[in-house]
């Protein structure tokens, strides 16, 4: 035998009003935690593609090319250049979900010996 009683009429949609909220801002949090780490990432390889060109020899526009085109969109390209090493940073700022969130910065650096110069045979 069952038995319904009337004051539990309700429950499932209070619960789930209470939390729905919740879930939307663990959901925003997870986006924003996301294109963070991705843009993080992309920093990482804007800084490698930027280091192998400088030690190659190729000229700083072309690093800054490369570096653009593998970095996060506005990431800036720093570089330095002491003796046989190369060293590249590439910072960036992300505003995640469209701006909803405060802005992060990240940054990456790397760091490549010069190649010698070939001789040709």
């Amino acid at each position: 035998m069952t038995i319904k009683r009337a004051r539990d009429a309700g429950m499932v949609t209070a619960e789930i009003a209470v939390a729905m909220p919740v879930l939307m801002v663990l959901l925003a949090i997870g986006l924003t935690v996301t294109s963070v780490i991705a843009a993080q990432m992309r920093c990482v390889d804007a800084a490698r593609e930027a280091a192998r060109a400088l030690a190659r020899g190729d000229s700083i526009s072309a690093a800054r090319s490369l570096a653009s085109a593998a970095g996060p969109r506005g990431a800036a390209l720093a570089t330095t250049t002491t003796g046989d090493r190369v060293e590249t940073t590439v910072r960036a700022t992300v505003a995640p979900i469209g701006g909803l969130f405060p802005a992060f910065t990240v940054h990456a650096g790397a760091v490549a010996l010069r190649e010698p110069a070939g001789e040709s045979p």
